[in-house]
């Protein structure tokens, strides 16, 4: 799925088997269980990050996430119009979990500010939840844990 259609298929077992940051799958799933990880440290209820002023992410980091994460309903639409999974793979691993992958690196997020604290938690579970939508479309598990 990482490759149009009409594309030559080259299929690499040992990249396919690794648990690398080569590894596309890995490399999501990844993104995902780091999500769910700090959500789970976290220990509150996610459903209640719904209120979270968001206006309070102003890192360059969280403004392009946020950015990424609207394209995803758009990008999907495009996806299934053209048959065109390479498209959600992609996004999934260059747009949304390589820059998690940088945020998660850059940011703290259980700060003591808790305004700042829960739009950040806010931020992750919306990307949490991208990533599950777009693994699941793929048919592609969405670990908790790895």
């Amino acid at each position: 799925m990482m490759r149009r259609l009409d594309s030559q298929l080259v299929f690499d077992i040992d990249l396919a088997k690794s648990q690398s940051e080569d590894n596309p799958a890995y490399y999501v799933q990844y993104a995902h269980a780091r999500m769910c990880s700090v959500l789970r440290e976290w220990g509150g209820d996610v459903a209640t990050l719904r209120e979270a002023d968001l206006a309070a992410l102003a890192s360059p980091h969280e403004t392009v996430l946020v950015q990424k994460l609207a394209e995803f309903p758009e990008l999907l639409a495009r996806a299934a119009q053209e048959f065109a999974p390479h498209l959600v793979t992609y996004f999934l691993q260059n747009d949304v979990a390589a820059r998690f992958h940088t945020y998660y690196n850059a940011e703290r997020f259980l700060v003591d500010d808790e305004r700042l604290k829960r739009s950040r938690l806010a931020l992750v579970a919306a990307t949490r939840q991208v990533i599950a939508n777009g693994l699941a479309v793929l048919g592609v598990a969405a670990p908790e844990r790895m």
